[in-house]
């Protein structure tokens, strides 16, 4: 199967990123809303991005902090401007502190330390290790990706952390072994989101074993030179920057390897809208909605998705049938 005509990888529309206060003040006006009024609200939304890095300031220090930032892998550099720091840090969906974005308070109530990470199933060396532990152990750098979200926003961050692959190296899995099984925390008492009876807690997310060994599967501990913010999945999350974010799970406690494909979080909630694969396509809507453009934040300004969201060239050979709708979905 033929891939799309070759195109400059990773390239978008230019477009100019908005300064952070713009961008939040746009996303408050109304039609006919004063000029005044939106620097008023543009004001408020200051004034609660001071008191979240207030809360954050006042957090115990991040042990692993002397570890960023990491070296830049060049490699995955992009043309485009990275999205402004307190935007990505700012605007989360992490369901287990509520169904809207602006979570960044409610999130600094998980505990971080101590953290395990529990590597079990079908492996040779199954191990619980500490996080600073892993991190000494792991050769970490930073990449700059693209983030998509199935929503249609989307964002250009540098992540810091290492490649999937080399945990699972170190559990040596067997040659039974076909998917990667992630499962986040649980613990209602610091995440009110997990109170919600009717959601299949913990939220989990899997991949293929192949996916799972592509170089762009990464394992996420910090971003911006920095250790990871909480909002964002601290210690630990995922970032498949070819799939759309509901895939990249946050504040990863456990990976098993299995045989079988197991059920996931949104795929049980609502398979028709948020299926396994989750491979952006822009061809293939959302039940709700077109996926053929998307929005950076910090900018009005819609620009096209692009199929494997630029990372056709890394991505397309594990899916030898590109036609195939339902590996969208």
């Amino acid at each position: 199967m033929l891939l799309p005509s070759r195109r400059p990888r990773w390239k978008l529309a230019e477009s100019l990123v908005t300064d952070e206060r713009l961008a939040f003040g746009r996303r408050r006006l109304i039609g006919g809303m004063a000029a005044a009024a939106g620097l008023a609200v543009a004001g408020c939304k200051e004034e609660a991005s001071q008191a979240v890095a207030a809360t954050e300031a006042a957090a115990p220090a991040d042990p692993s902090a002397a570890l960023y930032p990491a070296a830049r892998n060049a490699a995955f550099d992009l043309p485009e401007p990275w999205t402004p720091e307190r935007l990505a840090a700012g605007y989360n969906n992490f369901i287990e502190f509520g169904s809207h974005k602006n979570i960044q308070r409610a999130a600094q109530a998980l505990p971080t330390r101590p953290w395990t990470v529990t590597v079990d199933g079908l492996v040779a060396e199954p191990m619980t290790i500490d996080i600073d532990d892993l991190l000494r152990r792991m050769p970490l750098e930073e990449r700059v990706y693209r983030h998509r979200c199935v929503e249609t926003w989307a964002m250009i961050v540098p992540w810091s952390g290492f490649a999937l692959r080399h945990l699972l190296d170190l559990a040596e899995p067997l040659a039974s072994a076909r998917y990667v099984l992630f499962q986040t925390f649980e613990d209602s008492a610091v995440a009110p989101g997990q109170r919600a009876f009717w959601y299949p807690w913990p939220y989990t997310e899997a991949v293929t074993l192949a996916e799972a060994g592509n170089d762009l599967a990464f394992m996420v501990t910090g971003l911006y030179g920095k250790p990871l913010p909480r909002q964002n999945g601290a210690p630990l999350r995922l970032a498949l920057p070819w799939k759309y974010g509901y895939k990249s799970i946050k504040s990863i406690e456990r990976i098993s390897l299995v045989e079988e494909r197991p059920d996931t979080f949104w795929n049980v909630v609502d398979g028709n809208e948020y299926g396994f694969w989750a491979n952006v396509n822009p061809a293939v809507p959302h039940p709700r909605w077109s996926q053929a453009t998307e929005r950076l934040l910090g900018t009005q300004e819609d620009v096209p998705t692009l199929l494997f969201n630029g990372y056709a060239e890394e991505v397309a050979g594990l899916y030898p049938n590109l036609m195939d709708k339902s590996l969208y979905r």
